[in-house]
């Protein structure tokens, strides 16, 4: 029964101090862009400043950004260099 219940299952990443990582703007309000459909799903990628738990982490994030610095790790995602060519 375990085995059945564990295939399911998502491997957790591990978040490390100076990370770079990407927050989602689901729960972000823009007062410049009211049509939702048309925002970007995430903003330009932040520095993880601290690992509270196994789920939050706390960013380095500017003022004008109004959200709680420390945040879930469900919101966020590891960034990605682009690739050159």
């Amino acid at each position: 029964m375990k085995r059945q219940a564990d295939r399911r299952q998502k491997k957790v990443e591990e978040w490390k101090k100076e990370d770079k990582e990407i927050p989602s703007t689901k729960d972000l309000v823009f007062k410049e862009r009211l049509v939702k459909k048309l925002t970007e799903r995430y903003v330009r990628s932040y520095i993880v400043k601290e690992v509270v738990s196994k789920n939050t982490v706390k960013l380095k994030l500017p003022a004008f950004m109004r959200i709680h610095l420390v945040v879930n790790v469900s919101r966020i995602v590891k960034y990605k260099e682009p690739v050159k060519r």
